[in-house]
């Protein structure tokens, strides 16, 4: 809370606000700082048509202002103006905050009593009078109404009384004659604290008062902050209540400003509903610059660690180097001491040069310093504003006045946002790094002791992986990675190291000099462990912290429910298929340019799970017998499919078909294929079996079991037949999978 004090405070009087009101420019400022601020402008200046006032004002005559020169850029502050005998050029003095601001022209005759008028009303502001804000310097002319054409800022006025309210001392006893003793109760009827004495005295608990409800003191502060505010009432019609928004001029405004005023030809809505919006939108801003601040609190305690390990506690001012045959920090003396020990094995020469080199580390230590230093004290100012700026917008939103409430929420907002961007990419990342990347080679020989100088020797610091540009697709896993910021260290290649997705030993994937790498022919359903280290002429580095991806799940488990898992989808691969196969469609229509049958696989293979697959004939001339199933990776390409011991097929001609596998022939089965058929293959590689369908139809028993390992969709085919694949199917709907133990109640 004592970091929001700020926010609560008058930039002209540097006290808390009284009576603040709203500038055009949405800052605020006290109706009395107001008062003295104004500066009378002359007649012939003054710009009739610049009328400003605090109801819709979203436009400055910029122009005509800048004739005036209220603002000096010479000093920054608020100056009068010269050659004027009601406004003779007067020093501009400083508030407590150190906004620079000018005492009224003409000082004020000392107050007669008689005179003086009511306490609630204004004194009378000299026509042509102007203002300039203290923040912003934004100046523009007031019009008949003077200051009362700005609005209140009763929620800027509410929060300041909790927060002073907070800052009290313990609530004491109104009715006590002298010293006032501690409240012990307050009665929420007569809206008094009472101490026990005088609750007894005063508000004894019979008659009339045994129905008044006694609270604690705390409560009932809490009581009075949650009362209803006095409905506010609009600045153009003073006896009506605000109903409606403006969106056009983003203000509150009554019935009589949209019959007859400048509001009625714009878009309005419900006050509520617009109370409602923003309050959301304010603390949907208020959530992203939350955690900014978080980001940078951690931030500063990872400068200060800085600090600590650029210079020791125990050796304040000595330099700190890194090792460069581990990442073992040495603090500055021990570095020293090493410098010294072998500069004096260099006789004359070496001592000189070892002169240098300690004033180089020293001169490093005190930049590090400087610039670590400098960013924590960037860092902390901006996020006390930002901390002192959240806790504002919190209590702005517990206000219950929607009028009040939407007269500063646009400029709220805005702030937010724009705090919010302030922390944006690169703010919080460290200037310096707090290591010194300096070892001390002492090899040369005392011919060479005029070149000695630090080099590096130093291995790689561990990568980072950038989680937004690693993925996953159906088997195959990309990851991308980068060095860390501030890092110099020169690096020669990475190493990439992923599980066996079963949580087993580590293995390299890929060695070289990329920052990204795509592995291919990963298991489906199946999570994946990965981690990546650097290496150089000096040593291979640490890991970076380990990324766990899980592969696309293909199909169904026997615990899973049927058309709930994913599937997998895939084309054709032409890289493995035989030169004569013909390919279209994005790899999904293959045929041949051959009368011989031949082959091609898919470009996914599947070890577990269950996968459904169909291909559709497009062209079927001649009767011929193409053949459809699954192979391995190094099946014969050249002849049908079935033929070796690297294939499982049905083969199928016009009346019939045929299970092959290493060129046996089983099962023959009535019913073929037509132009306009659809082939389908069913792996079910949790219980072990392949089975096919014709159009919807079971062909057969199961057609093979014990079927383990790495299997790819495959066809053969000739140029009479051409065939679509289509993948992402689910499951047949009369397949339910089942006890692996028993693969011969499918059929």
């Amino acid at each position: 809370m004592e970091e929001m004090e700020e926010e609560l405070k008058c930039p002209v009087c540097g006290s808390f606000f009284r009576e603040p009101i709203i500038l055009p420019c949405s800052h605020n400022i006290c109706l009395a700082c107001a008062r003295n601020i104004l500066v009378q402008t002359p007649d012939a200046e003054s710009p009739q048509s610049s009328r400003a006032s605090g109801s819709g004002v979203s436009d400055y005559d910029y122009l005509d202002l800048d004739k005036m020169s209220l603002y000096s850029e010479a000093d920054s502050g608020y100056g009068s103006y010269g050659g004027f005998a009601s406004a003779p050029t007067t020093p501009c003095q400083k508030s407590p905050n150190g906004v620079r601001v000018f005492p009224p022209a003409v000082p004020p005759p000392p107050p007669q009593h008689h005179l003086l008028p009511h306490p609630g009303s204004l004194l009378p502001i000299p026509r042509n009078s102007c203002i300039t804000c203290p923040q912003c310097h934004r100046s523009l002319i007031l019009d008949d109404r003077g200051l009362r054409g700005f609005p209140k800022n009763r929620v800027l006025e509410g929060v300041v009384d909790r927060y002073q309210q907070s800052k009290a001392a313990a609530l004491k006893c109104q009715l006590c004659e002298k010293s006032p003793k501690e409240a012990t109760v307050m009665c929420e009827q007569c809206d008094v604290f009472y101490c026990d004495p005088c609750r007894l005295r005063c508000h004894p608990p019979r008659g009339p008062l045994a129905k008044h409800r006694l609270v604690p003191p705390a409560q009932g502060r809490v009581s009075r902050r949650q009362s209803p505010r006095k409905t506010s009432t609009c600045t153009e019609h003073e006896l009506e209540n605000h109903s409606m928004y403006c969106v056009q001029c983003k203000m509150p405004v009554c019935y009589q400003c949209l019959e007859e005023g400048k509001h009625s030809t714009h878009e309005v809505k419900a006050l509520g509903a617009m109370w409602k919006l923003h309050k959301g939108q304010l603390s949907q801003a208020l959530n992203i610059l939350s955690d900014r601040a978080k980001e940078a609190k951690e931030f500063l305690v990872q400068l200060r660690n800085m600090v600590q390990h650029i210079q020791p506690a125990d050796a304040p001012g000595r330099p700190l180097v890194t090792s460069g045959w581990g990442t073992l920090q040495e603090n500055g003396v021990e570095f020293e001491a090493c410098l010294v020990a072998q500069c004096d094995a260099l006789i004359d020469a070496l001592n000189r040069r070892k002169a240098q080199l300690l004033s180089r580390v020293n001169k490093e230590h005190e930049h590090k310093l400087k610039v670590v230093r400098d960013q924590i004290a960037h860092c902390t100012v901006k996020l006390r504003q930002t901390t002192g700026l959240m806790e504002y917008c919190l209590e702005v939103i517990k206000e219950n006045d929607p009028s009040g409430f939407l007269q500063i929420s646009d400029a709220l907002i805005r702030r937010v946002h724009m705090t919010e961007s302030q922390w944006g990419k690169g703010t919080l990342t460290p200037r310096m790094t707090s290591d010194f990347d300096l070892t001390l080679d002492s090899g040369p020989l005392l011919q060479t002791i005029h070149q000695l100088d630090f080099v590096q020797m130093k291995v790689p610091a561990a990568p980072i992986l950038q989680l937004e540009e690693c993925c996953t697709q159906n088997n195959s896993a990309t990851l991308s990675w980068k060095q860390p910021p501030l890092s110099n260290v020169q690096v020669d290649g990475y190493i990439l190291e992923l599980d066996d997705g079963n949580g087993g030993q580590f293995r390299e994937v890929y060695v070289g000099k990329e920052t990204m790498c795509t592995v291919d022919g990963l298991h489906f359903n199946s999570t994946y462990k990965s981690r990546v280290k650097a290496f150089n002429t000096s040593g291979v580095g640490q890991y970076s912290k380990t990324l766990v991806m899980q592969t696309s799940e293909t199909g169904y488990t026997p615990c899973e429910l049927k058309n709930l898992a994913p599937v997998a989808w895939f084309t054709f691969d032409p890289s493995s298929a035989h030169p004569d196969i013909i390919f279209s469609n994005d790899n999904l229509t293959a045929t041949c340019n051959s009368y011989d049958d031949r082959v091609v696989l898919g470009n996914t293979g599947f070890s577990r799970g269950i996968h459904y697959w169909e291909l559709s004939v497009d062209r079927y001339d001649n009767h011929p017998d193409p053949a459809f199933g699954v192979a391995r990776v190094d099946a014969l390409k050249d002849v049908m499919l079935g033929k070796d011991d690297k294939a499982w097929a049905m083969y199928v001609d016009n009346n019939r078909s045929w299970f092959m596998h290493n060129n046996s022939h089983t099962n023959r089965t009535d019913g073929g294929i037509s132009k306009g058929a659809t082939v389908g293959v069913l792996l079910d590689l949790t219980r072990g079996t392949l089975m096919f369908l014709v159009n919807d139809e079971q062909q057969g028993p199961v057609a093979f079991e014990g079927m383990e390992g790495l299997f790819f969709p495959a066809i053969s085919l000739n140029r009479n037949v051409q065939v679509t694949l289509h993948t992402g199917l689910p499951i047949p709907e009369f397949y339910t999978p089942g006890d692996p133990q028993h693969p011969s109640s499918l059929c």
